[in-house]
């Protein structure tokens, strides 16, 4: 067994993680470095852009999104964009950059029907622009993620938010149990699984420990998973916490850097506060992934000017366009 393999573990337990996460911090970020050497390009970081294609009327009550129809956060709702409009923002957004489109739908399960069929003609249209495709739809029932997995589908984001235990105080409306049914169906599709979290909604250490040892359960691990600090929109029942301290961030990346050795570990939501320092020290501890573009389905992102900055300080592979189109499945083919 090579030692990059014995680094994927599947046995973690939260008291390990917790160990993990609470070494001292230049210890911490060292071994994290290490391990993200090992198995990442170093100077690889990829651009994803990331649209919302259906916007509000949750019925979900998540107690940090603007997008629930629980709350008054002030947002418009809208209804499924035109299949031609988001292939023209896919393209726009490959032109700038990125390697991966991903679509966010605000329901609480996809159903099947012309909205669902529109969303597969999307994906197959952003897989033919030579993009990576990756959808967030609420719960997927296997037959779905198998028509997405014949469309061409890339990845399926379906987050976790955080440990079993503190999920409760965050959501009533779905059981930890559905969403771990959603995964199990991706991963039985063939779909790349994106699945992640949120710090700074008043969890502890050990419940981001007690999500990623969920996540390191998985066999494979999840291929990507989202790092995401708590955006406090006003009107939501999270609306008046704090931001994270920015090194609580850094800690989170690098521990799921050591946990999930191999995965892409994309620094998510709650970007635009850190400074492009902080940016750099979470992607030297294992993140190698962001989102680009000034918007995040409902919640503002960092400027595209100011990503451009720090790529440009970073000197980092922005994308290997040949082979990423290459190994993307034309429509025509599938």
């Amino acid at each position: 067994m090579s030692r990059a393999s014995q680094d994927i573990r599947h046995d973690w337990n939260v008291d390990d993680i917790v160990g993990v996460h609470d070494r001292p911090l230049l210890e911490l970020i060292g071994e994290a470095n290490r391990l993200h050497r090992l198995h990442q390009p170093p100077n690889y970081v990829q651009k994803a852009s990331l649209l919302s294609v259906k916007t509000g009327g949750c019925p979900e009550d998540c107690a940090y999104c603007p997008q629930s129809a629980h709350y008054e956060a002030g947002l418009e709702k809208s209804p499924l964009m035109p299949t031609h409009e988001v292939l023209a923002l896919a393209a726009r957004a490959r032109d700038a950059g990125a390697d991966r489109f991903c679509m966010g739908a605000a329901w609480r399960q996809v159903r099947d029907g012309p909205e669902f069929d529109a969303l597969i003609d999307m994906v197959r249209g952003v897989r033919a622009l030579g993009m990576e495709a990756c959808v967030t739809l609420g719960m997927l029932t296997q037959s779905q993620a198998q028509r997405l997995k014949e469309a061409g589908l890339t990845a399926y984001n379906h987050n976790l938010d955080t440990g079993p235990e503190f999920y409760k105080k965050i959501i009533s409306t779905r059981t930890y149990e559905d969403r771990l049914e959603t995964l199990k169906a991706v991963r039985e599709a063939g779909v790349e699984m994106c699945c992640g979290g949120i710090i700074g909604m008043g969890e502890s250490v050990r419940d981001r420990a007690a999500m990623l040892a969920v996540l390191a359960g998985f066999d494979p691990h999840p291929e990507s998973v989202p790092i995401n600090a708590l955006v406090a929109v006003p009107g939501t029942p999270l609306g008046d916490r704090q931001k994270i301290d920015p090194i609580d961030f850094v800690r989170m990346i690098a521990t799921t850097r050591i946990v999930l050795p191999a995965a892409r570990v994309r620094l998510s939501a709650g970007r635009s506060s850190l400074s492009r320092e902080a940016q750099i020290l979470c992607m030297v501890a294992g993140a190698n992934s962001i989102f680009y573009g000034e918007t995040l389905l409902t919640t503002p992102n960092a400027s595209m000017p100011e990503d451009d900055a720090l790529f440009a300080a970073l000197a980092a592979i922005e994308r290997d366009a040949g082979k990423r189109r290459e190994a993307a499945s034309p429509a025509s083919s599938l």
